[in-house]
């Protein structure tokens, strides 16, 4: 007999699957404990486990890897290969329509891109930010920048110019941050350019200080000027992504969280196996959020299961409370799949957001 956590070890589902899967009557253990309600499963429930996992990973719905469990249990290997092939017809159907209307969205996206402008600007562009306020703003936004060699245009900071305001962004597409930094000396339309991660760093570099800096655009150069000292470079020549689109929510509940003391306890509380997540093809650690009757934010314990709970990856929570820089933030809840906000009490302009992830079944 193994038991529930020696059974996840062994299978590849996760504690919080293999009790799902007990409630959905896929996978029922062989013995519960009618005192600690522990859970025991048999020698031969491993092999139905691990072809469990293999068919959730096809996709396969939950009512065909019943059929299949109760067919393999019972030697019907006929019933198991019509099911096999059914799900198969099913994907290849699937992935034909799904080409069908890539390839019409690819015929409208080039000639959307034929009919607009670039990103760039040719106008040369020059302006006054203030350090400590630029340093600021690249801090809270750096922990976003994507690593996907696939998503380039994701590999910079959107250095976004209107008026007396420079938006930064960054994204990987699983978080976004936005923050916001004082300008003057810009009277001219709107400009945007992505600069390349390397040369932003080399920008932080230079902010030191706590006077004004001089930041010039020229066509696809962008320079950063402080007293005798410069970064400079090439901007990444890619369109990025109409944040302002993505950052409008829908209204959630607000809750003020002591930053140390949420820190520690999603260093320390329980953790939930998530979905892969590319480039590095590794599953991600997810921390389970949802707000207490008392108006507090609580990361659950396994087995939670409340409709209202918002499981995103625990490593980018901690970058972004980190980024955040104060003591207090507010984290905005919506529903279960919407992005969990995080902003200053001070300040609407600078915040961050991730995406919630699906927790294993």
């Amino acid at each position: 007999m193994r038991s529930i956590g020696e059974m996840a070890r062994d299978s590849g589902l996760s504690v919080s699957a293999l009790r799902f899967y007990d409630g959905a009557g896929v996978l029922v253990p062989a013995w519960v404990d009618p005192v600690s309600g522990y859970r025991w499963y048999g020698p031969q429930q491993l092999e139905e486990a691990r072809l469990l996992a293999r068919l959730r990973r096809a996709g396969m719905p939950l009512p065909d890897i019943r059929l299949v469990l109760a067919g393999w249990s019972s030697a019907d290997t006929d019933l198991v290969r019509k099911l096999l092939q059914a799900h198969l017809r099913r994907l290849e159907l699937g992935l034909s329509d799904a080409r069908s209307e890539f390839s019409t969205v690819r015929a409208l996206l080039e000639h959307r891109g034929n009919s607009m402008t670039s990103l760039h600007t040719a106008a040369a562009v020059r302006l006054t930010v203030s350090a400590p306020g630029l340093a600021a703003a690249l801090d809270a936004v750096r922990f976003a920048a994507s690593t996907d060699p696939e998503l380039p245009m994701l590999g910079g900071v959107l250095f976004d110019i209107e008026g007396e305001a420079l938006h930064v962004v960054a994204t990987d597409r699983y978080r976004m941050a936005v923050a916001q930094a004082g300008t003057t000396g810009h009277g001219g339309p709107r400009v945007q350019v992505i600069v390349p991660v390397p040369l932003a760093d080399a920008m932080r570099a230079l902010l030191s200080g706590e006077e004004s800096v001089q930041l010039a655009v020229d066509g696809d150069r962008v320079t950063l000027e402080t007293g005798d000292r410069q970064a400079a470079g090439q901007c990444l020549d890619h369109d990025f992504p109409d944040y302002r689109r993505l950052v409008h929510l829908p209204a959630g509940r607000r809750v003020l969280v002591d930053v140390p003391a949420f820190q520690a306890a999603v260093e320390t509380g329980p953790v939930r196996a998530g979905e892969v997540r590319k480039p590095d093809d590794v599953s991600c650690d997810l921390s389970v959020l949802k707000v207490t009757a008392d108006g507090a934010v609580t990361v659950c314990e396994d087995g939670d299961d409340d409709q209202h709970c918002v499981a995103v990856n625990r490593e980018f929570l901690l970058h972004a409370l980190a980024a955040g820089a104060r003591d207090q933030l507010i984290l905005e809840f919506g529903a279960p799949t919407a992005p969990l906000a995080i902003h200053r009490p001070d300040t609407e302009d600078t915040f961050s957001m991730l995406m919630p992830v699906r927790l294993e079944n």
